[in-house]
């Protein structure tokens, strides 16, 4: 990568600004029920902590409290949490700018500071300047270890780096070093799978991979539009009948690129979508008043047979209503299938991660990203505001 990362900077003695994504999932309690995202953000944490830092003071956004101060979603319950992960005392302070912010982290005897909510305030979202020079005033150099946010210029993420030496995190930088090997040069055969509701979601992914990639096997909601395009019946399945063309487009393409767009040929079926409905499985054409809610048998054993030697794997969106165990049968398959090969498994963030960690398959991927929207951005080949503005080598 051509940006300074972590190892590039010298810590000793200085105040190091870190943007994490601390925006977890909390019960109606404000428990935290998944603190994966914190403990992504430990290695870049512990490393700061052990060169020699005179402080470390963290920032993230937590839900969307559009510019308001929300109690649900203050970050006292992340520093709490922190602590226990850091086994050390973390200050939590009531706000992220102004003089008396400022005056409590050069004041406090912690060493590691963590922010109130960035989104509390409107010039966040706005990448406001004057606030961007408050948070970077607080400190001597800037990390950014927030994958889930890089895709938005932000007063955190973008704002920021005009006034600090900035680099990247290792969690960061591990992101730019597998999804770029994947988009740049990903070792042969390279498979892509997409899933999830909607074709709109994906079209950038497939006009970028489209020419990249050996293949791309296409379930979920999404491929409902596809199969419509080729003449299929689908039933009450999702349409987005304004990508009708567009999907033809991508069909017609893909054989003149000699590549391949996969699709399923049998379909797990419902009357109505509720976690007790009755199940069938089709061919390849579905019956009107059904809908399809996963990928079927023949489907899986297909997908499986053109993935089983591939040597990079991307997968964004699962096949199915994974939520829902009688409908999670496909994603649920394919995710143990490509966990068992010798091949890189990149998996895009989102549903997508979601869906691997109900499964517990989590250990058996090469790399699980943390970011839903920036993780398709990266595939879309678009440049990230947060790490283009990061200092340059």
């Amino acid at each position: 990568m051509s940006k300074l990362t972590l190892k590039d900077l010298d810590l000793k003695n200085k105040t190091v600004l870190v943007r994490a994504d601390f925006n977890v999932p909390q019960d109606a309690n404000l428990n935290i029920t998944d603190d994966t995202r914190i403990k992504a953000t430990l290695p870049t944490i512990n490393y700061i902590l052990r060169n020699g830092c005179k402080k470390l003071v963290l920032m993230s956004h937590l839900g969307r409290p559009d510019g308001k101060v929300v109690e649900k979603y203050s970050l006292k319950p992340v520093a709490a949490r922190l602590q226990s992960l850091l086994s050390q005392p973390v200050r939590f302070l009531s706000d992220c700018v102004g003089e008396s912010i400022k005056n409590e982290v050069d004041s406090a005897k912690e060493r590691v500071v963590l922010l109130e909510n960035l989104r509390f305030h409107a010039e966040e979202e706005a990448n406001d300047p004057k606030f961007a020079k408050n948070l970077a005033s607080l400190a001597d150099v800037f990390v950014n270890d927030a994958f889930g946010t890089a895709h938005r210029a932000h007063a955190s993420t973008e704002g920021v780096t005009h006034y600090l030496k900035s680099a990247a995190g290792f969690l960061l930088d591990k992101e730019i070093q597998y999804l770029g090997t994947a988009v740049q040069n990903p070792a042969k055969p390279f498979m892509v799978i997409l899933g999830g509701a909607k074709v709109s979601d994906k079209i950038g992914v497939i006009e970028n991979l489209l020419p990249k990639c050996d293949a791309i096997l296409i379930g979920g909601g999404m491929s409902y539009t596809f199969l419509k395009a080729q003449g299929k019946q689908i039933g009450n399945s999702k349409l987005e009948k304004d990508k009708l063309d567009l999907a033809k487009g991508l069909l017609d393409k893909a054989v003149k690129l000699k590549k391949e767009i996969v699709l399923p040929i049998d379909h797990v079926v419902v009357e109505t979508i509720s976690p007790d409905a009755k199940t069938e499985i089709v061919g390849e054409n579905i019956p009107d008043g059904k809908i399809a809610v996963d990928i079927g048998p023949k489907s899986i054993k297909l997908f499986e047979d053109k993935l089983k030697t591939a040597k990079t794997i991307v997968w964004n969106g699962p096949l199915g209503i994974f939520e829902t165990d009688a409908f999670a049968k496909g994603t649920k398959e394919i995710a143990k299938f490509i966990g068992s090969l010798k091949a890189t498994t990149i998996i895009g963030g989102g549903d997508t991660a979601a869906a691997v960690a109900k499964f517990q398959l989590e250990d058996k991927m090469t790399h699980i990203s943390t970011g839903g929207g920036a993780s398709l951005e990266f595939l879309e080949g678009k440049t990230l505001p947060g790490i283009a503005a990061l200092t340059d080598k």
